[in-house]
């Protein structure tokens, strides 16, 4: 994995370039400020004549479509604009089929591009949307929050969400290219920007001790969207997830280091019914959180180093407890049975991301569903 020194190496300037190395499916991310309106001219430089159908929400469009429409016409290159509802319901079934038609009624074809222009759930919707149109047209991701910038608009997973669990359903479609604006952060809500933070504190928890000890002395820099320590966090971050998505683009091996505090993490989300009660990112902090704490009840990790790990968390303003959900106590075997439709389930037995110390992540498939329980039943038991 690139360690910091790596990323600080890099030569200071507006905008940074991270490439995902896929062989002829391989693409550019480029971060920095001021990139929105540079975006018509970066796709049709890159990517040739198509034309542009975008995809976002409400808040996003409120904010910023009327600047990347401009953008992109300039170019000669939108389409047309699709505006859905915001948040986590949206990634369904029932927005999927109709979205699909309002891109073929636009009259996209295979040689277009669908522009995903949102967060986590909009890149992942429009994803797959464009995955299953025509058989798969390519797409462009625009993220606009940290979480998205930093992780999920990087790797190619898309999908949608079910009664049964989260992205259950999907495709693995790598983007054309994605254009990572760090000035369009500022409109976020400052709980989704604390909620993108945990995805950034993941990349140092999992494989780079170096980074996470950066961050601990410079993530009030992130918030205050100093541009160089902004940069700095989400290039090293897409740097991270590039490498291993390199590595392990179906998630066979070591993709799934990538979901270190999901397991716990995605179980709080379906327990609270993917509403605004918890956060993906907040569901991510605590799984986290439980992750090492339960790595150290396993005497795996070293003594102390979940509440290093907890203190940090807390000092961002994020949750790091299953008791800190609002709304009603969790049931440690309800948790036990959400994990257990997990997509890394393999022959009935939990995948963990466990820890051996900060920087130092592996997967585990051999732990037993009693002891998750009675770790959850202790945890649940907290206040």
């Amino acid at each position: 994995m690139p360690t910091l020194a790596h990323s600080m190496a890099a030569t200071t300037r507006a905008a940074r370039t991270v490439n995902v190395p896929l062989g002829g499916r391989a693409y550019d991310v480029l971060i920095g400020p001021d990139l929105l309106a540079e975006a018509g001219r970066l796709v049709a430089g890159r990517l040739g004549k198509a034309r542009c159908g975008i995809v976002t929400d409400e808040n996003v469009a409120a904010h910023h479509l009327g600047a990347l429409e401009a953008s992109l016409k300039a170019e000669g290159r939108h389409k047309g604009s699709i505006v859905l509802k915001a948040g986590e319901p949206t990634k369904s079934f029932r927005e999927l089929a109709p979205l699909c038609e309002r891109l073929l009624e636009m009259g996209l074809e295979r040689g277009d591009l669908v522009v995903a222009f949102g967060g986590g759930v909009i890149g992942d919707l429009a994803g797959f949307a464009a995955g299953i149109l025509r058989r798969g047209v390519r797409f462009v991701q625009i993220p606009t929050t940290l979480l998205a910038q930093v992780d999920s608009s990087v790797g190619g997973k898309t999908g949608i969400n079910t009664p049964q669990g989260k992205n259950l359903i999907g495709v693995f479609h790598q983007p054309a290219l994605v254009i990572a604006d760090t000035d369009v952060l500022k409109t976020l809500p400052a709980r989704e920007m604390r909620a993108g933070y945990a995805e950034v504190a993941k990349y140092g928890l999992l494989g780079d001790a170096g980074f996470f000890a950066w961050l601990e002395q410079a993530y009030e820099g992130i918030f205050a969207f100093d541009r160089e320590t902004l940069v700095t966090a989400i290039e090293t971050s897409v740097k991270a997830k590039a490498a291993i998505v390199a590595r392990d683009e179906h998630e066979t091996g070591d993709r799934a280091l990538l979901n270190l505090g999901h397991t716990f993490g995605h179980a709080l989300e379906a327990w609270t019914g993917y509403s605004d009660r918890l956060l993906h990112g907040e569901g991510v902090a605590i799984g986290m959180c439980l992750a090492f704490r339960f790595s150290e009840s396993l005497g795996l990790c070293p003594a102390g180093t979940a509440e290093r790990v907890v203190r940090h968390i807390e000092a961002v303003g994020l949750p790091t407890r299953i008791v800190d959900i609002p709304g009603g106590e969790a049931d440690a075997d309800e948790l036990v049975r959400l994990m257990g439709q997990d997509k890394k389930v393999r022959d009935g037995r939990l995948t963990f991301i466990l820890a051996r110390a900060i920087g130092e992540a592996f997967i585990s498939r051999d732990i037993d569903q009693d002891q998750v329980r009675d770790f959850l039943v202790s945890e649940i038991a907290k206040s």
